[in-house]
């Protein structure tokens, strides 16, 4: 999605999946798909936050699986 604006993108609708690797005592980390090449990253803990949005290979960089979280890349 090079030269797409990320942020410009409609999530209202979007729903998070968690991944989590204990008890979510600190918070948890949540992950949408929000475009064929785009994510949405999120704080199960701090829903009032935007959201964060990467392209696949951010996430890839980042070293975060989408696997991780019940989705597919």
């Amino acid at each position: 999605m090079p030269g797409t604006d990320l942020y410009a993108l409609d999530i209202s609708g979007a729903e998070f999946s968690k991944a989590c690797g204990g008890p979510c005592t600190e918070g948890c980390v949540t992950l949408t798909r929000i475009g064929p090449d785009a994510w949405a990253m999120g704080d199960s803990k701090r829903p009032d936050m935007t959201p964060l949005r990467f392209t696949t290979a951010e996430l890839d960089a980042a070293g975060i699986d989408p696997g991780c979280f019940g989705l597919s890349a």
